[in-house]
């Protein structure tokens, strides 16, 4: 019988690759949202991707009694969890909403997926988790810093939570799995176009920033700060592929639900293991897509770590999974997609 994963957040731009990956890897998928930071766009793009007429699940995961007749309605194998509010610089603003939104709905997952027999939940959690490295690249084995966010912060005590309630339930009837995967700064767009990172209002995020500018939406793209101790003043990532990433997912959910976990609470990196500065992805956002972008350097911004790339050896070796995508690929799938929103022909 095919295994069924719920997506929580399944019409955001992780987690509509995510989805489009689970169903060619033959899982049936349960997508839910609230379509706070989203709209139907992306989740229309997956029914084209994969062909499937998926049904939508409007859903709160604030709100237990929408939850629970949820996981009531679908027999759910394994929960993704991405449903949560992921914006460093908001967060700094309005922590209370962060800390409510990000907390509460992902208690509510797992005690709804408690209650009705579900084991396994793979939490989207961030390298934002290591805070200020003290050494890059950094390992799973790296310590957990204070969060330089209150965002990196919910996702820290979402990663407690889950490793507690492992533990609590170990050897029980209702004992739950957990993986965690860390990643970096996903980017990019699904190389057909019809999926990719859809921000609402003025994005948070680096890249949607650069190709709204590139298409006219945004007058000039401010690069926050240059006088950083890396070698061209900006900051240092791990610029990763959304549909890497979401490959990730697909590894980490089989084995799972195969039964090849080696503890009760796994954690892995998901990265490229390569960093680049804000400067070289801008850099290389023009030059392969053979455009000029108007930018300006601006102050710093606050919750911004100086550098932070991963070592991504741990999962690359136990769940067989690899970032193989090129930051050109990238960076063309990216602007594809916004070509593509703008209802450009031939994209």
């Amino acid at each position: 019988m095919k295994k069924t994963v719920l997506v929580s957040g399944g019409a955001g731009f992780i987690g509509s690759h995510v989805t489009v990956e689970l169903i060619e890897a033959g899982y049936d998928v349960v997508v839910a949202d609230n379509m706070s930071n989203c709209d139907k766009t992306c989740f229309e793009g997956v029914k084209k991707i994969t062909g499937k007429d998926l049904k939508f699940n409007l859903v709160d995961f604030c709100d237990m009694e929408a939850v629970n007749k949820l996981f009531s309605e679908n027999r759910i194998d394994a929960v993704i969890h991405f449903a949560a509010f992921k914006a460093v610089g908001e967060s700094v603003a309005k922590p209370v909403m962060y800390y409510k939104n990000n907390l509460e709905s992902f208690l509510n997952v797992l005690e709804a997926a408690s209650g009705h027999g579900c084991h396994n939940i793979l939490f989207s959690s961030s390298a934002t988790v290591y805070g200020e490295p003290d050494a890059v690249p950094v390992t799973e084995k790296s310590p957990r810093k204070p969060a330089t966010s209150p965002y990196g912060n919910t996702k820290q005590m979402c990663e407690d939570i889950l490793q507690d309630t492992v533990k609590a339930t170990k050897g029980s009837d209702g004992e739950i799995k957990g993986i965690l995967l860390r990643y970096f700064n996903p980017i990019g767009a699904h190389p057909s176009a019809l999926i990719g990172e859809l921000p609402r209002g003025v994005p948070n995020n680096l890249v949607p920033f650069i190709t709204q500018t590139a298409i006219g939406k945004r007058e000039c793209l401010s690069i926050f700060g240059n006088d950083y101790p890396t070698p061209d003043g900006t900051c240092l990532r791990d610029y990763i592929d959304i549909v890497d990433l979401a490959k990730a997912h697909v590894s980490a959910v089989g084995r799972m639900l195969e039964g090849k976990m080696k503890e009760d609470c796994e954690v892995f990196n998901i990265g490229t293991g390569r960093p680049l500065s804000v400067l070289e992805l801008v850099n290389a956002f023009e030059k392969v897509n053979n455009l000029k972008l108007n930018y300006k350097f601006a102050p710093r911004r606050a919750g911004d770590v100086t550098a932070i790339w991963a070592d991504p050896t741990l999962a690359n070796t136990e769940m067989g999974w690899k970032a193989t995508r090129t930051i050109e690929e990238t960076l063309e799938a990216a602007w594809k997609w916004e070509k593509h929103l703008a209802g450009y022909e031939n994209v």
